[in-house]
């Protein structure tokens, strides 16, 4: 094989081979292959696309890098839910006690934040004491005794697609669709999980804006975990406002003990359900989520699943130093609330992080005392600004200067749009 055929080839529209992918991608993984001919070969998939076949064997080439996870043995069956990222997305921390409390063994590998969208990892990780880097003899005895875990990814999974996003995040080839769903399924195929549910988010604090962009990633998504053999399916879901009343670490974790607790914002609750019916009905368990949420088994499962991952669920979570309202500019009803804003408001509070090495300040983050369709009262708060710096709050105030209307002519997506599979 030859990386400037490949290069070539893929430059003039030419469906490459299942055997040009997987020596492309071992080759580059190996370092046969220089970063500027995979920069290039990325930028012609960005102009000229792949087929089902290709988005297939880009997939496979980069799972077969490393090593793949097995729970076919354990007595649960398996599922496992991935999002597509937005603001004040908490729902794994519900969902995952929650589904494995109905029957389900959930093995949930999870990131950290990158930007204005929240990671779930820094999430738990401000309950003192918790561990998300468990090896995988640990995440297995987890999950056998829990029947949910939530923890990161080893360095042997899809090492590949580790170096390939780190190439693509510096040569303006991230928006690739097809690119996109293999970086994405790769992961999740690791996994060994036999079933996979999709969050696909869309409006503007997701990474796709439009309705049409999320159903091509979640169809195409939807494809290749079917063509391996998993069964997958994909809710396109509203990311045109955050998530909940909190954005953040801490304060997410907070709101998500809430909802386990009963109560909670109604989005996050409404979301959390369909999702976990999706994953019991791909699981083949006939078993009502909102029982287990209404009747404490999915608080009992949470605590379980903390304290064996070494945090303490009873401790006290880290709270911000200072705080600083920002109030409505006027009397009425709150039609926009920019989901995009409010999350550059709370990285710029300490909340995220601009490169992955960066740490995170566990109370910093944004609340929402309104959520669009509320009424709101001029001068009284509408977002309360939360860190420890309080050098942050005027430039988190200025991501916020546009992010809000009163009484204007918007109108919220539904919470969930679409379905696929």
């Amino acid at each position: 094989m030859d990386a400037v055929e490949v290069i070539a080839a893929k430059r003039d529209g030419r469906e490459l081979t299942g055997a040009q992918i997987a020596w492309t991608v071992d080759a580059y993984t190996r370092g046969e292959v220089a970063e500027e001919q995979m920069s290039a070969l990325c930028m012609a998939v960005v102009w000229r696309g792949m087929t089902r076949a290709e988005v297939g064997a880009w997939t496979e080439a980069m799972l077969r890098s490393g090593e793949r996870l097995d729970f076919s043995d354990l007595a649960r069956p398996t599922t496992d839910k991935h999002s597509t990222g937005g603001v004040g997305d908490k729902i794994t921390l519900v969902l995952t006690p929650l589904v494995a409390a109905c029957g389900a063994a959930v093995p949930q590998l999870s990131g950290r934040g990158l930007g204005h969208t929240g990671g779930t990892l820094d999430k738990l990780e401000a309950i003192p004491g918790w561990r998300g880097d468990l090896a995988p003899a640990d995440m297995r005895r987890v999950l056998a005794d829990v029947g949910a875990v939530v923890c990161a990814a080893g360095p042997g999974l899809a090492p590949a697609d580790r170096r390939l996003y780190a190439l693509r995040d510096v040569t303006g080839t991230v928006e690739s669709i097809p690119l996109i769903a293999a970086s994405i399924m790769s992961k999740k195929l690791a996994e060994g999980t036999a079933s996979l549910v999709l969050d696909v988010k869309v409006g503007s604090g997701a990474f796709m804006k439009d309705p049409a962009s999320a159903r091509e990633l979640a169809e195409t998504m939807v494809a290749i975990g079917t063509d391996h053999g998993v069964r997958t399916r994909a809710l396109l879901t509203a990311m045109d406002a955050p998530l909940g009343r909190a954005v953040g670490n801490a304060v997410e974790v907070a709101e998500a003990v809430e909802v386990l607790a009963g109560g909670g914002p109604s989005d996050v609750v409404e979301l959390t359900l369909a999702l976990a019916r999706e994953m019991l009905e791909a699981a083949g368990i006939a078993a009502d989520p909102a029982a287990a949420l209404r009747g404490g088994a999915a608080m009992d499962v949470w605590r379980r699943m903390v304290a064996a991952q070494g945090g303490d669920p009873d401790a006290p979570l880290p709270a911000a130093a200072e705080r600083r309202d920002i109030l409505a500019p006027a009397t009425g009803t709150l039609t926009r609330l920019d989901a995009r804003a409010v999350g550059v408001a709370a990285w710029r509070l300490g909340a995220g992080r601009a490169r992955k090495e960066d740490p995170v300040s566990p109370g910093a983050g944004v609340l929402l005392h309104a959520k669009p369709g509320e009424p709101v009262r001029a001068g009284r708060p509408l977002l309360t600004l939360l860190t420890d710096e309080p050098a942050r709050f005027d430039r988190a105030a200025e991501a916020l200067a546009d992010a809000f209307e009163v009484d204007g002519p918007g109108g919220r997506l539904p919470l969930v749009l679409d379905r696929v599979g």
